[in-house]
């Protein structure tokens, strides 16, 4: 398989993704702003469900963040490369973590 292909297919997997995460932060937002219950108890459970759901929105945040950064660096042909040191990301990398922008050595 070519370099471009590789790319090709990275690039796909990640706009999937990206779509996921979109479709996934558009429910967390209508299930936050669904919650009205005047019980108390049951006011102090939504709650703590509200918080776990902000929890998530910001981790889907932060990948949206991470993809839109590797789709950039598609765009400008530098994807694949680490933005630390400027070696080669092994392919392995990639396919674990196909937004990384470091290589195995510079991440850690």
């Amino acid at each position: 398989m070519t370099q471009h292909s590789n790319i090709e297919i990275r690039r796909q997997q990640l706009t999937d993704r990206l779509a996921q995460l979109n479709a996934r932060l558009h429910e967390i937002d209508d299930e936050l702003e669904s919650h009205n219950t005047p019980d108390w108890d049951d006011l102090a459970i939504e709650r703590e469900g509200d918080e776990v759901l902000q929890r998530m929105g910001t981790a889907g945040q932060t990948e949206i963040r991470k993809i839109q950064a590797a789709l950039a660096r598609m765009d400008a042909g530098t994807y694949g490369v680490c933005v630390k040191c400027g070696d080669d990301i092994s392919e392995e990398r990639l396919d674990l973590l196909p937004f990384t922008p470091f290589c195995r050595r510079c991440a850690t």
